[in-house]
């Protein structure tokens, strides 16, 4: 039971974006469209995923002065790993996501979850954790994405979704439209958590 209820605290409860306010970098920068949202959604998940197994795995031997080198040694690892699959087989998406790939490694959530949770807990509660607050991130930049994109350019994953007389609002996949966007989405979720 404590698996799943780790497990679902990432979607709504602890959600890195919408609750923890964490990784706002890459929420503001590359959701532009839902394929981006994605693309980086899973890119991270992947990251948190392993980096968290391994850091639980080495928690009992890691002397506590290094403790934070290590972990970026270890995340930097899988970013790089991440960073060259997609280069050889999502050329495309590795183009758009550009920097914000390699600053996965200082993203927020990933330093934060090692730190906070998997070394302190065993391998499959941070595996837990790393799912939750991976798919928490995924849907939370799926959902800043589809907002964008639809308002922004009247598609959703590159299909018109619009009628023909909609008239896009470009501001939306703009800077400002990302702040407004996640604004009116992070009052949504606060007020739905009120209603509860």
């Amino acid at each position: 039971m404590n698996f799943i209820k780790e497990l679902s605290k990432g979607l709504i409860k602890e959600n890195p974006i919408f609750v923890l306010v964490l990784g706002m970098c890459p929420t503001l920068a590359v959701t532009t469209s839902v394929v981006n949202a994605l693309g980086m959604g899973f890119a991270a998940t992947f990251v948190l995923l392993c980096s968290n197994i391994i850091i639980s795995m080495i928690k009992n031997v890691t002397p506590s002065k290094i403790r934070i080198p290590v972990y970026i040694v270890v995340i930097a690892s899988f970013v790089s790993i991440v960073d060259m699959v997609m280069a050889a087989y999502l050329p495309a998406l590795h183009k758009n996501l550009g920097l914000f790939i390699p600053l996965i490694v200082v993203n927020c959530i990933i330093l934060g979850r090692a730190e906070a949770f998997a070394s302190k807990n065993n391998v499959i509660m941070s595996i837990a954790d790393a799912l939750g607050m991976g798919l928490g991130f995924t849907l939370s930049l799926s959902l800043v994405g589809s907002v964008r994109e639809i308002i922004g350019a009247g598609t959703w994953l590159g299909f018109k979704v619009t009628p023909l007389t909609y008239d896009p609002m470009l501001v939306a996949i703009l800077a400002p439209g990302a702040f407004i966007s996640l604004g009116f989405l992070m009052a949504l979720m606060n007020m739905l958590k009120e209603k509860k």
